[in-house]
């Protein structure tokens, strides 16, 4: 693969500090603060504790970086000591790289998260915002149309830009072709491994749904014709390989847990 793809997650707390001026819920501890505001939640929104894209705070965005050098998978979190620190870094990164930007459901809300993070602290992101204007190439190509390849939704796409009537969990979607799926927890409960103080396990957890997105993208690829079983075998293998190169037992048990054989077969029925 020549061109340069960066496969990228978020994980996010609510903002309680938006929040309590919102809810009127200063004066409360952190996890009063964070209790309320689900409480207040789940009867503006008929019992769902999902907050709106406004309200969402940034705790980690996991990566995956793959050049014609090689492969990286990391994050931006426990490492970056403030929110506004890890977006500047993922937008200078896109300044950087100028990648293929990958998402599982990226256009309706890893994105969306993003802008307004970056609106709350005045994160200047031309690269991203660029349609055009300034360079040619960007006109018919950019980060922002949801038809353009620049940033490919995978749920997006394979839902036939349905994405609301034809929602899947990446979870499920892995698991539909021999990927782990979710390890350790799920997405409803990063709050509660953030109270418990357990940031480092919530960075594994946000890398492992990029490198998820990262081989689902693969799988795309070969899907448009865009990558021969040659070249989707040896894109494979340069993950297992980075996968048996790392000491964590985290991404031990990922690749305990990933069935190549269901991954790598050609004909199913």
């Amino acid at each position: 693969m020549s061109e340069t793809v960066l496969a990228f997650d978020i994980e996010t707390i609510p903002d309680i500090d938006l929040g309590s001026r919102l809810y009127g819920l200063e004066g409360l501890a952190d996890a009063e603060q964070f209790e309320a505001l689900l409480q207040k939640r789940r009867q503006d929104a008929s019992g769902s504790e999902f907050m709106p894209i406004h309200l969402h705070r940034v705790i980690v965005i996991g990566m995956v970086l793959k050049t014609p050098e090689g492969l990286r998978c990391f994050s931006l979190g426990t490492g970056v000591p403030t929110e506004r620190e890890r977006i500047e870094r993922f937008f200078a990164g896109l300044e950087r790289w100028i990648p293929r930007l990958v998402s599982w459901n990226g256009t309706q809300f890893d994105l969306p998260v993003l802008n307004y993070r970056s609106l709350r602290y005045g994160i200047s992101a031309a690269r991203y915002w660029e349609t055009g204007e300034r360079h040619s190439d960007f006109r018919f190509n950019n980060y922002l149309a949801r038809f353009h390849w620049r940033h490919t939704d995978l749920m997006d796409v394979l839902g036939g830009y349905q994405a609301g009537r034809n929602s899947v969990r990446l979870a499920e979607a892995a698991q539909l072709v021999g990927l782990p799926g979710k390890l350790g927890f799920a997405g409803d409960q990063v709050l509660e491994q953030y109270l418990k103080g357990q940031l480092e396990r919530i960075d594994r957890y946000c890398e492992t749904d990029a490198l998820t997105t990262y081989l689902l993208f693969l799988r795309l690829e070969k899907m448009r014709g865009r990558l021969d079983s040659d070249a989707f075998r040896a894109a494979s293998d340069e993950v297992l390989v980075w996968l048996e190169s790392q000491k964590d037992p985290y991404w031990h048990d990922f690749l305990t847990h990933w069935d190549l054989g269901c991954w790598h077969v050609e004909d199913s029925s």
